[in-house]
């Protein structure tokens, strides 16, 4: 429920984001994997007619784990990339020979998500401005002034951001103890960790986030709102922000 509310305050537009199946070599919609198709769907309690939250196909989020209202569950881990081409021939071919092996073990719908972002240059431009605010002599101001200059074109014109993500779901054939969403979480803990462990092998690191349920709720919120996302950041801390919607929608806190 904190997923819906939260990026209902930041609410925006949706992007289309294309995603690589491997089974059949069919490509998919990552936007559909996570927020559903256009098949009927459950009705959300507690959404305000016309409201982010009504359209938002997401119930909520578990830890980490994302639950739809057509009743599936969605689990993302981010990987670190490597340059492949700066390996030696051996070192490539155990790379190759790796990912197969990954590869026949994988759920049906292993997904492979890359975003492309441009570069966020406020912090660095905001400490060369307040170098030039100390800087009395004018001709480093005036260097300062060209670099700044400098690096916003290349942030406009060339500097970009990637990340990468292994999007998994669970599937009729991973065996779970219950429904309960504690179980279904421990299962999908059990698909990431086999996921990391043959990447791994590949040279290839994930990364175990601090704070998981925040961690997806910020990159669901620059998937909806790329452009937005770009000049206005979601708050470090998810539940402060959520208390602020709370109390703006007439609640109190306790």
């Amino acid at each position: 429920m904190i997923a819906c509310h939260a990026l209902q305050k930041y609410g925006g537009s949706i992007i289309q984001i294309n995603e690589l199946s491997h089974t059949g070599g069919i490509v998919m919609d990552v936007k559909s994997m996570i927020f559903g198709s256009a098949r009927a769907q459950a009705k959300q309690s507690g959404a305000y007619k016309g409201s982010t939250q009504e359209w938002l196909p997401i119930v909520g989020i578990e830890d980490d784990v994302i639950i739809t209202k057509d009743g599936r569950y969605i689990k993302i881990i981010e990987i670190l990339p490597v340059n492949f081409y700066l390996k030696s021939y051996m070192e490539q071919q155990s790379i190759i020979l790796s990912f197969s092996q990954y590869l026949k073990i994988t759920p049906d719908n292993l997904q492979i998500h890359v975003r492309t972002q441009k570069a966020d240059i406020n912090a660095y431009e905001k400490r060369m401005w307040e170098y030039y605010d100390k800087e009395s002599n004018e001709r480093c101001m005036e260097m300062i002034a060209d670099n700044i200059d400098m690096v916003r074109y290349l942030a406009v014109n060339e500097a970009v951001t990637h990340r990468f993500f292994i999007v998994i779901q669970l599937e009729e054939g991973m065996k779970t103890r219950s429904d309960d969403i504690a179980d279904i979480s421990a299962r999908l803990y059990e698909e990431a960790q086999t996921a990391r462990k043959y990447l791994d092998f590949c040279g290839l690191e994930s990364i175990e986030w601090e704070n998981p349920g925040e961690a997806v709720i910020a990159l669901l919120y620059e998937i909806i709102n790329k452009k937005t996302a770009n000049n206005i950041k979601i708050p470090g801390s998810v539940s402060s922000m959520f208390s602020e919607v709370y109390e703006y929608e007439g609640g109190q806190e306790e």
